[in-house]
């Protein structure tokens, strides 16, 4: 059973930074695109940007890029979401997402999904 648990939210200042942290459990990790989205109330789930098998490619969305960094370590299963000079409209849940052959900005193309984690940034 595949399992992706993220971590790492929680209720910052404008400015400030955060990392989010994804495990995966139950999946070749190694194999698989990693991606975050995020969704704010009322709106629809958006992307925020993606990592390639290896750590070697990475794409972002043009609202993130510049702020955010996706990496991952494939030695513990997990990827990472640093995020820097926080701003309240990045207020939202992150959520990760995996999939084996697809690795762009649709959400609905994602075979897996953690729960997500809220992060709420003040002004």
């Amino acid at each position: 059973q595949v399992q992706l648990a993220e971590s790492g939210g929680g209720l910052v200042q404008a400015g400030d930074s955060l990392r989010l942290s994804c495990a995966g459990t139950g999946l070749a990790f190694s194999r698989y695109s990693m991606a975050w989205f995020r969704q704010a109330p009322g709106k629809e789930r958006e992307f925020v940007g993606v990592i390639n098998w290896s750590g070697g490619a990475t794409s972002y969305a043009d609202s993130v890029k510049g702020r955010l960094t996706i990496s991952r370590d494939n030695s513990e299963n997990t990827v990472y979401l640093e995020m820097n000079s926080l701003k309240p409209e990045d207020t939202a849940v992150y959520y990760c997402a995996a999939d084996r052959f697809y690795s762009g900005m649709d959400y609905r193309e994602y075979d897996y999904w953690g729960q997500g984690t809220q992060v709420t940034v003040s002004s």
